[in-house]
């Protein structure tokens, strides 16, 4: 019993392997919140756990099974992240298999669920009326259900919309499997031997586990110097979508206070520095529309692409919407259609946000780790964005994610020949690279290859911009927030005589009493069978 999974490496430097594992009646899903968060440090294995995740049967007494499904398609050693019965189902994984779990972490989870003398939890009689109500009426009991984990919230209402949102899949008598686990897995006892670093983090508002599991949890492990228990004296059942900034934190601390956090070995620093790009284009949110001559030309003409695409899309994203110029131009294409604006700077939001529809939606996220559900896109528009994302493997992998088969991702980026005068102008003076370098279409076509599902097409078209002064194209790259922000950029100020330099070599190119520089531009449609 292989469950369905999925694998996000880090955006960033992976220090880590964490496999999240989630509660009964929800999915992989529920983690996507924290994924932000958790991917610049960390490669991530989800998954839908067979008997726990609606639509997903298994056997009440294959719990051994399962256990080494699970095993199968996450990495050797891993940190376990659990939440409810996932975190149940971690610990059993940490005592059954302890060479596979490098630390074990469970989030509002009761190792008795079922309380007895010496436990607390959910009362017998309850637990047995419960599980009844499911095997009759599984679709009622889940949203019963629903209204308890969200019990203690400051906003039940909108906690509830957003985790009834995420569930895919109808629910049904498959979830009785997980019921049984709860009902009888008791590896409580374990805990006070087990040689990894542990760490249970409970809510004291949680309307399923009682606070008085934290005591007993402290009490069972006292004598373990390796378990931590902390009780959050704010937060309900669902911690994973009511604090995911701050419950990312909470890990961090723990593993880097015990020693887990390490630079895996051949892993080396992407050439863009992500905080950089969202830094300046939020800083050039107010000027961006008054130079962006070549990204309105590049948007436009990536607009035709969709002239001959007959789909009728119900949600729209704008992946990389910057100042939010092409919004009104999809609404209109699309009337009927949510639109989403996306973009890694929060100063480009805020300004599309405040001179676009009031019922457009907003977001701030990375491209290459999206806080959206799987297949719930079915047109993704992005002009000139997707060049700042260095792992292509990530960007393909997610756009793939959130489509919805039969679904449509159209894109331009800028390849490596863009700029290529102001590239050769100043190595006419030094060996520093002074300008931004972007990915070839075989790394695009190359990283698409492994992505199943996804079909990629891609043209390449070059776009000649003209230039009275060379200080006029480096006005306008700083204007739009696009200088240079390679990580092996030269340190400092560069000299009076090198930028002279530099200068004089690029005159050379004049023609017609204008300079040229040109735009590598690469045009991509991305199809989802």
């Amino acid at each position: 019993m292989t469950p369905p999974c999925e694998y996000l490496p880090a955006t960033g430097t992976p220090l880590q392997d964490l496999v999240l594992l989630h509660g009964w009646g929800s999915s992989r899903e529920v983690w996507r919140p924290l994924l932000a968060p958790l991917r610049p440090w960390a490669n991530i294995t989800l998954l839908d756990i067979p008997g726990a995740a609606p639509g997903l049967a298994a056997a009440e007494s294959d719990l051994p099974t399962l256990l080494q499904g699970i095993l199968d398609c996450c990495p050797d050693t891993a940190v376990y992240l659990g939440w409810s019965l996932g975190g149940l189902l971690a610990m059993e994984l940490a005592v059954r298999h302890p060479e596979r779990v490098s630390a074990l972490v469970t989030l509002c989870s009761n190792p008795s669920f079922v309380a007895t003398t010496d436990w607390p939890g959910m009362a017998a009689e309850a637990f047995q009326a419960f599980a009844a109500d499911v095997k009759q009426h599984p679709v009622a009991a889940l949203k019963r259900f629903d209204t308890l984990q969200v019990s203690g919230s400051e906003d039940p209402r909108r906690l509830l919309r957003q985790l009834q949102s995420l569930r895919r899949r109808p629910a049904s008598e498959a979830l009785m499997a997980g019921l049984g686990w709860l009902e009888n897995l008791d590896p409580s006892e374990a805990l006070s031997t087990l040689a990894q670093p542990q760490l249970h983090l409970l809510a004291a508002q949680d309307g399923l586990v009682p606070p008085d599991v934290a005591r007993a949890i402290e009490s069972q492990t006292a004598g373990n110097p390796a378990a931590q228990v902390r009780l959050l004296p704010q937060g309900c059942h669902l911690l994973p979508l009511q604090y995911p900034g701050a419950l990312a934190a909470e890990l961090r601390g723990f593993l880097d206070n015990t020693g887990l956090l390490i630079k895996r070995a051949g892993t080396a620093a992407p050439e863009l520095e992500k905080n950089a790009v969202a830094a300046s284009f939020s800083r050039a949110a107010t000027g961006y529309d008054s130079v962006a001559r070549l990204q309105r030309r590049v948007g436009e003409q990536l607009l035709t692409q969709l002239d001959v695409w007959p789909g009728a899309p119900a949600n729209v994203l704008d992946l990389g919407c910057g100042t939010g110029y092409f919004a009104p131009l999809l609404r209109a294409r699309y009337p009927q259609a949510r639109y989403l604006g996306l973009d890694i700077a929060p100063g480009m939001v805020q300004y599309a946000r405040s001179r676009c529809a009031a019922d457009s939606d907003w977001l701030v996220a990375d491209a290459e780790s999206l806080p959206l559900a799987c297949e719930s896109v079915d047109l993704i528009f992005s002009s000139l964005a997707v060049q700042w994302c260095y792992r292509p493997e990530h960007l393909l992998s997610e756009l793939a994610r959130v489509l919805r088969p039969g679904g449509l991702c159209v894109f331009s980026s800028l390849g490596p020949q863009t700029l290529h005068e102001l590239r050769s102008a100043w190595a006419a003076v030094d060996s520093h690279q002074h300008v931004n370098t972007f990915l070839p279409a075989s790394r695009l076509l190359d990283a698409a290859a492994c992505v199943p599902g996804a079909q990629l097409t891609l043209q390449s078209q070059a776009f000649a911009m003209e230039y009275q002064r060379v200080r006029d194209l480096l006005d306008e790259l700083k204007t739009l927030g696009a200088h240079n922000m390679n990580r092996s950029r030269p340190a400092g100020l560069t000299s009076r005589r090198a930028l002279q330099g530099m200068l004089e070599a690029y005159e050379l190119r004049r023609a017609n009493g204008l300079l040229p520089a040109t735009y590598d531009v690469i045009f991509g449609a991305l199809n989802k069978r």
